[in-house]
């Protein structure tokens, strides 16, 4: 018997604890109004939560737009150079713009792209545990606003560990012992780049599952929240990785069928370039689609399966004791765990 066979039979008995959830070792304790993680339930709270898709996509759209202009920026500037001054100006111009602005507007787009994701969060934090927003006649904004603004120090320690969380997750997964016992079709193990996707999409979004996890229990130690939050999902890390299969399928079939439709948009508004750049038409239009479909994908078809992973989670641990044999074990897998356990 593996270690994660051990670990889920401690988990399933409770390891004889009393009810009491204190007692038990359980950290948390909120209500849930919202269980079912299925897709109709997800896209109904996306539905609900539409403002934010829109200001993520507004997010996503103007930074796209603003790359493409800054990529023409840095391109033009360096053959003026390479043609005016020298070639070599040119290539440092190019390289410059490119690696060092580009490292900066990612990293500011980021962290701006963070926040509206943590508003986004407390949102539906508060739909799947309450029902409702705040007291009922707070708009989504003004209490996501709210929120970050109260926890800006949890939200920014979030934002920080995100690389520390990857890295423990990253080390989890390499450690698994198989996963075809996990996943619901046989042999799928077998391709490598599905499990490795399905993997990345777990440790992708579980960063503001935890968020979601520490606004849902009170906050107040991040940290806490972030050690606790993974050792629940290696506790969990069965379900959660079966749910993440489908997700992966899924969100990979709309994004290509997404991408096929936007390709009809993208050709008409070629045909109203320049002449120059009509030349390369179906590149261009290829280029376009692409572009506002990564930006459709990321605002509308991403979060529905934040929303499922966010829904599984906190279904899964409602009522389940903290597992001291993950927590050894994490302990002896990761160095970078048990900083945060200090």
């Amino acid at each position: 018997m593996s270690h994660m066979d051990v670990a889920d039979d401690a988990v399933r008995t409770g390891d004889g604890l009393p009810d009491d959830s204190n007692e038990r070792g359980i950290p948390h304790s909120y209500p849930l109004v919202v269980r079912d993680h299925g897709l109709a339930t997800a896209l109904g709270l996306l539905i609900k939560t539409l403002p934010y898709a829109f200001a993520r996509w507004g997010v996503l759209l103007g930074s796209a737009t603003a790359c493409v202009i800054w990529i023409g920026c840095g391109a033009g500037g360096a053959a003026w150079l390479g043609t005016h001054v020298s070639m070599t100006f040119g290539v440092c111009w190019l390289v410059g713009v490119l690696l060092v602005g580009g490292w900066i507007w990612g990293a500011a787009l980021r962290y701006v792209l963070h926040l509206v994701a943590c508003g986004h969060v407390a949102v539906l934090t508060e739909l799947i545990t309450q029902g409702r927003i705040g007291n009922g006649d707070e708009g989504q904004f003004a209490y996501g606003r709210r929120i970050v603004v109260a926890r800006f120090g949890e939200v920014a320690a979030l934002f920080g560990l995100g690389v520390l969380v990857r890295d423990i997750l990253r080390a989890f997964h390499n450690a698994l012992d198989t996963l075809d016992e996990w996943l619901p079709t046989p042999g799928v193990s077998t391709i490598v780049g599905l499990v490795n996707a399905v993997l990345a999409a777990a440790t992708r979004y579980l960063d503001k599952v935890i968020l979601s996890y520490d606004l849902a229990r009170g906050g107040g130690d991040p940290w806490r929240s972030v050690q606790d939050g993974l050792v629940y999902y290696c506790q969990n890390a069965s379900p959660i990785l079966k749910t993440a299969v489908w997700m992966v399928v899924v969100e990979r079939v709309l994004s290509v069928l997404l991408w096929l439709l936007l390709l009809v948009p993208a050709g008409l508004a070629t045909t109203v370039l320049p002449e120059a750049a009509r030349d390369y038409g179906a590149l261009v239009t290829v280029l376009v689609a692409a572009l506002v479909a990564s930006t459709l994908r990321a605002a509308f078809i991403t979060p529905v399966f934040l929303i499922c992973i966010m829904i599984r989670f906190h279904a899964l641990i409602e009522e389940q004791p903290i597992n001291a044999t993950w927590v050894g074990y994490l302990d002896r897998l990761s160095d970078k765990f048990r900083q945060l356990r200090r």
